[in-house]
């Protein structure tokens, strides 16, 4: 079994992960009413005082299990300078069990995880043994990345188109706060946009195609302060996000040719905008909604494929 810890600044997640399958715990950070997330030094004390509780409960649902080698990861992307302090907390652990039982660890970045686990999910692994396109959207990011095989990480990810300004989880959240729903609001705000029959029409301002969300929030704004009812705003703010997606996957395409995708982050868990891409795109993939938000077990898999990769030389 191979163990997979991730602190990101959503969640707390751990999981192990074996040829028959996995077990996983994932516990959001608690964060206020009224508030659009946490401070890094809130999550970090969050992570501190949730990671043994979570380590605690994988293992009693695992029950007795030798650790071949720990995945974890120890910052947002794999990129130069990419550095987040919560991150820390879970590396500092998975340091701490591989000296103490003497057994690797292998470290590497939050979004490679989400692909790893996304693939998994889509049962869509095959599309690590050529190029393809991953989606990472999320509260932090919303980018298109353009992956190929690596020898010596797996994958190597480029990004290849972006949001230039507000994150399509920021704009979900935010509007979300405006209706008055708790953070993170990604499901809630689902389920209102549920309620809205309407066919919405939207353009996204985008250029050489990275796409610009900003706009919509002071729209989200604009249509409750002229009494919108909330179900039609919900579906709105969706649809823009569903129109940047698909914006963003036929041009990256256009570049590259057409490359099988799959979509990973918590928002690409929204089932409106999956049947939406799936009516207009083929050859895509999603992750089930589990391994699609914030997870350890991208990182089980990562340490599962390393260590197999070193052993048979």
């Amino acid at each position: 079994m191979y163990l997979g810890i991730d602190t990101s600044n959503y969640s707390t997640s751990a999981a192990l992960m074996g040829d028959t399958g996995y077990f996983s715990v994932t516990r959001l950070l608690p964060v206020k009413s009224g508030e659009a997330g946490l401070r890094q030094s809130d999550a970090v004390f969050h992570h501190t005082k949730q990671l043994p509780e979570i380590m605690r409960e994988l293992f009693e649902k695992a029950g007795e299990t030798d650790i071949t080698a720990i995945g974890v990861s120890t910052r947002p992307r794999p990129q130069e300078g990419s550095y987040m302090p919560c991150f820390l907390c879970g590396e500092g652990l998975a340091d701490s069990i591989a000296a103490a039982y003497r057994i690797p660890v292998y470290k590497t970045s939050h979004q490679t995880g989400h692909i790893l686990a996304a693939l998994y999910s889509a049962d869509r692994s095959d599309m690590l043994n050529s190029p393809f396109i991953a989606f990472h959207v999320s509260g932090g990011t919303t980018e298109c990345l353009y992956c190929t095989p690596s020898d010596t990480d797996i994958i190597n990810i480029t990004e290849a188109a972006v949001s230039l300004d507000l994150k399509a989880g920021q704009l979900i959240d935010r509007t979300g706060l405006m209706l008055g729903l708790d953070f993170p609001c990604g499901i809630a705000l689902e389920q209102l946009a549920a309620e809205c029959t309407d066919e919405i029409k939207v353009r996204i301002p985008a250029k050489d195609g990275n796409v610009s969300l900003s706009g919509f929030e002071n729209k989200a704004q604009k249509l409750i302060n002229e009494g919108a009812p909330a179900p039609y705003v919900a579906r709105f703010i969706l649809t823009a996000v569903y129109e940047a997606v698909r914006h963003m996957t036929i041009s990256v395409r256009s570049r590259f040719g057409r490359l099988p995708v799959i979509y990973a982050g918590g928002v690409m868990s929204d089932i409106f905008i999956q049947e939406k891409l799936a009516s207009v795109l083929d050859d895509i993939s999603f992750s089930r909604p589990e391994l699609s938000r914030d997870n350890a077990v991208g990182t089980a898999i990562y340490a599962m494929m390393t260590d197999r990769r070193k052993a048979a030389g």
